[in-house]
This record gives structure tokens, sequence and C-alpha cells, in this order.
């Protein structure tokens, strides 16, 4: 046989194995596109297409654990905002408390657009750039805020029984995620204790694109200026894979830090200490967990706790072992997130909560012995309201209080429509995610983290100007006062500094 022939036999075989696997990897899409066809052209009543694939998509991830799940289109860029801890907007937290009635302001972001111009707490948007949109959905008034940095936008604002028209000029919204203790008159995080300014206090409200930055510039700023670190991870759901990773570095000169392993038990990665630490080794560190602290944040803890550099101080955590990656799908316009690997910590555990699992089984990150402190129902509240008027200065002089009930924990994305708080660069099909909680399940149309991650009032001028946050209130409780978990940390770290290695006895 010529050689000619022969090659073209074995490009033809080939083409022939290709065609044989695309086609059965096109079998079951047709299947379904076929259904969705045959939906839409005999239903007895009209049917939205779109809502229909994202229900088939809804059905195949609920099959799947419950952080796998499908972003559409309409909360993808959302979901990035969050990611990227950025946005363009005005910078307020909003919601709608009942149907069709105006969206209400939660409060405006410290140093935002929108509190420059003198939007206030409480405000109803009634009309943007001139257009009613009073009775809209909250999703559909956030995309009409929202617009390229620079623009601007002009609300008309519903205030008690005066109607305000105001313009505000879009900016470059960042989203913290590292915060201290209190602000000062200059709206600045203090990361010091404010009855105990030798104790360094860093919270971490998730694990985005910007945390290790935030950080690592907080950490040399301290310079090792304190005899103890209090590093407190409540209600962090959790964020990027590598974020965790390298938070963990900053405290370790070696050690095992994350492992995963992928489909069959196969390491995938393995993350490990590199020499060099930004708070010195002999400095005592006390990281604060919960049961909303999952994923990285329980990264973060399980290692410095295997490493023996830290003590763990407050409750079992949630129990997330898993990581998910953002796969882009329509060109980028939508994505799936996904299940792709289990995370071990140094010890080689997974501390994964299977949907079975009971509290007698081995689960989550525990608090280190006689470190273990329980909350209290009406202390959860009080923590929460001083957290969220500490981010949120507005919020200490609004008399609203059921509308501050309503702000969500951990909400990030401003002025959109509902998303989470989880990784890095989203049109990477290798993203890697560890937050607890599905995007869907996430309430948002809001910008930032309520509890308090990221951020008054001017209720006489629209100056901008904020409350002197060292001056408290009288009966304003501080951390430790409030705190009992808080309380204990800081006890075993003065035991530590003081040399005395006994374990806290009172809380």
């Amino acid at each position: 046989m010529p050689p000619r022939n022969l090659n073209i036999i074995i490009v033809t075989a080939f083409v022939s194995v290709l065609c044989y696997f695309a086609h059965q990897r096109a079998k079951t899409a047709m299947i379904v596109g076929n259904a969705l066809d045959l939906i839409d052209a005999y239903y007895v009543d009209p049917v939205d297409k779109e809502q229909l694939l994202i229900s088939a998509m809804d059905g195949m991830t609920a099959t799947l654990d419950q952080h796998s799940e499908y972003i559409p289109q309409q909360d993808y860029e959302s979901f990035q905002d969050t990611l990227n801890q950025e946005f363009a907007g005005i910078g307020i937290f909003v919601e709608q408390p009942e149907p069709e009635t105006p969206v209400r302001v939660i409060t405006p972001l410290v140093g935002s657009p929108a509190l420059e111009a003198g939007i206030l707490p409480g405000d109803l948007i009634v009309a943007v750039d001139g257009q009613d949109v009073s009775t809209e959905e909250l999703r559909e008034v956030s995309k009409k805020l929202k617009g390229p940095v620079g623009t601007e936008v002009d609300l008309t604002i519903k205030r008690a029984d005066e109607t305000v028209s105001i313009s505000v000029k879009r900016g470059r919204i960042e989203i913290e995620s590292v915060i201290g203790d209190y602000r000062d008159k200059d709206n600045r995080w203090v990361y010091r204790l404010r009855d105990d300014p030798s104790i360094a206090y860093v919270r971490l409200t998730r694990f985005g694109e910007k945390t290790v930055r935030e950080l690592e510039q907080v950490l040399k700023n301290l310079d090792n200026d304190f005899s103890g670190l209090v590093l407190d991870l409540r209600g962090n759901g959790g964020g990027l894979l590598h974020a965790a990773a390298e938070v963990s570095d900053m405290f370790l000169n070696s050690g095992k830090i994350v492992s995963t392993r992928i489909r069959g038990g196969e390491v995938e990665d393995r993350f490990d200490a590199t020499d060099g630490t930004l708070v010195d080794t002999s400095k005592p560190i006390a990281i604060l967990i919960d049961n909303d602290s999952a994923s990285a944040s329980e990264i973060v803890a399980a290692c410095l706790q295997d490493n023996q550099r830290a003590k763990i101080v407050g409750t079992r955590s949630y129990g997330k072992g898993t990581v998910q990656n953002i796969l882009p799908l329509q060109y980028g316009r939508s994505a799936l997130r996904l299940t792709v690997a289990r995370y071990y910590r140094p010890n080689g555990k997974n501390i994964h909560r299977g949907k079975d699992a009971t509290d007698d089984d081995e689960w989550g990150v525990q608090p280190d012995e006689g470190l273990k402190v329980e909350l209290d129902e009406d202390t959860i509240v009080d923590l929460a309201k001083r957290w969220r008027e500490a981010s949120y200065p507005s919020l200490t002089t609004t008399d609203n209080e059921s509308k501050k009930d309503k702000v969500p924990q951990n909400s990030p994305s401003e002025e959109t429509s509902g998303t989470t708080s989880s990784d890095p660069d989203t049109t990477d099909p290798d993203t890697t995610d560890t937050n607890k909680e599905p995007t869907a399940k996430k309430t948002s149309d809001v910008a930032g983290d309520l509890p308090a991650s990221d951020s008054q009032q001017s209720e006489s001028d629209s100056s901008g100007d904020t409350p002197d946050a060292v001056n408290a209130e009288p009966d304003q409780k501080t951390g430790l006062e409030l705190d009992p978990q808080l309380r204990r940390a800081v006890e075993y770290l003065k035991q530590q500094s003081s040399g005395d290695p006994q374990q806290p006895t009172t809380a």
C-alpha cells in the first residue's frame, strides 16, 4: 500500500474517533436542548427559556454536594465584583423590605460617593435618572445604580415627609476584608484593643483577592509592637484557597499548610510555609472561631493549630473541607461552581462534615483544651450590633433598629444582586474557592460586608464627616466587655507573655 494511502487511513480513523467521542458528549446536551425546545413549543402556558435553562442547571447540580451550583448570568457580574473586592458604583447597602415598595438605603459606606453626596440611612430611592423605580425589584434598581466610574446618577430620594434630589458621581468602591477593633476620629481602623492597646486585634471577614495585601500592610504597620495577637475568624465563611495559604505563611517559618486531593485521593497540590514571618515567633497568637468559620478560615485555624503556632478559642467551626473551581460558561457570561477537591490539614485529616455527621464525629476545627467558650443569644446579637456600628458609623445614630437587624452577616455586593464571597479571577477555569455558602443562597444587593468587614452618617449635612469613633457613647460597651470569647483569648495571651503556661480558668 502506498504511504500516501496509509496516511489517509490513519487520519480518517483519528477523525472518526474524535467524532465518536464528540457525539457521545453531545448526546446528553442534545437531550436537554430538545427538552427545552419541546417545552417551549408545546407547554400549555408561555415559558421563559432562560428560566428553564437555570432550572435544568440547578437540577443537575442539586444531585452533587451543597457547594456546587450554577451561577446564572444575572448573578455572575455581582459574583465577580465580590471576588475582586471592588465594584463601580455609589457605595451603599440597600434592601427592599416588601415587594413593589421603594428600595431603602441601609447605610452608605465610609468614604463613598453616596456618603459625600449626603445619602442617609433610611432614605427611600423612588427614581433613578428621572425614571420611577418605586415599585421595581431590587435587582433592577441595583443595575440602574451601577455604571462606569466617573459618570453621574441622579437620584430622587424620599426622606421622611420630603422629597430630595441628589446627584452622585460613581466611583471605584473597594470592599475591605481586614478590619480592626474600632475606628479612630478619621474613620481609620485601629488594630489594637481599645481596652488594652498592647494586644493587637485583626478580624478577617473573607479571604478575597486583596486580603493578603491588606493583612500584610496591617502587620507591617504593627511592626511586632504588641504583646500578643488576636486573629478573629468568626463569621468568616471562607474564600480563596491561595489567600488562606498565604495568610498562614505569614505566621510560619516552616511546616505544612494544607494539601488538596482530587478524585481517587490523588494529591493535586500542597502548600508549605516559606522562611520568614510577619509576626515574631515569640509573640503568642489566639485565633477566634465559631460555627460560621468555614473553609479558608478553617485552613488557617487548622494550620496554625497543627503547627503549634496559635491556640484556637471559641466554638467548633463549620466543617467544610472541599474546594470549588469556577468554570465559565456561555463565553464567560455565566459559570459553574464545582467541587473539584478536598483539602487536608497538616495532620493529614480532612475536616469536612458529611451530611449524616453527628456531633460525636470528627469534623471541623475544635478549640484547644480549656479554650472553648460558648456565646448566648443576647451576646451574639450585641456583638453583631457592635461590629455593624464599628464598620458603618452611620448606623450608630440611626434610630430604626429593625432596619439594622435585617442587615445580613456576610453579604458583599453593593447595588447589585445576589452573590457570594469567594475566589480569584473568575475567567480562570482553575479558580479555587473554599467559600462556605453557595452563591444563590446569599442575600446581597448591598455593598461590602455588613457585619464587620468593610465600612456613618452625616445626618444634618452632606459633608461626609463622621462621628468620632474614639469618643464612644457612655453606655457603649467595648469588645472586651461584651465578648467572653475575646476575653478568654486575651487572658491566654497575657498568661503566655508573662511566662505563665497555665490555661485560663475564667471567661
